[in-house]
């Protein structure tokens, strides 16, 4: 797994690295939530849907056994950040900009 992730982050360097080539966003954004992007429909275990990968072609799985949680799995609700929440929950939203709320 380690490997997996050394690989992908010497690939993300390089294509950053070269003008005009680049990751689409939703690809980003998965990498960002340190997910992997699948070929699959749905991801494998331990591994939790989290949102697509190249333009909707692929889905975009998080590892549910590291430190980071899903807001849904945790028992919140994903808003827009501009709405205010009573109470603010740790977890990941699979929009950008998104937060989690236990209560709206």
């Amino acid at each position: 797994m380690k490997l997996f992730r050394c690989l992908m982050a010497l690939l993300l360097f390089l294509l950053q690295a070269v003008p005009g080539l680049g990751l689409p966003r939703d690809t980003l954004h998965c990498l960002e939530h340190h997910g992997y992007c699948f070929h699959l429909k749905s991801c494998p275990e331990p591994f939790a849907a989290f949102g697509t990968c190249y333009r909707r072609r692929r889905t975009c799985c998080v590892d549910t056994t590291s430190n980071f949680h899903i807001c849904q799995d945790e028992g919140g609700h994903c808003v827009p950040s501009e709405i205010r929440c009573l109470q603010e929950q740790e977890g990941l939203c699979p929009r950008r900009g998104w937060k989690c709320c236990t209560e709206v």
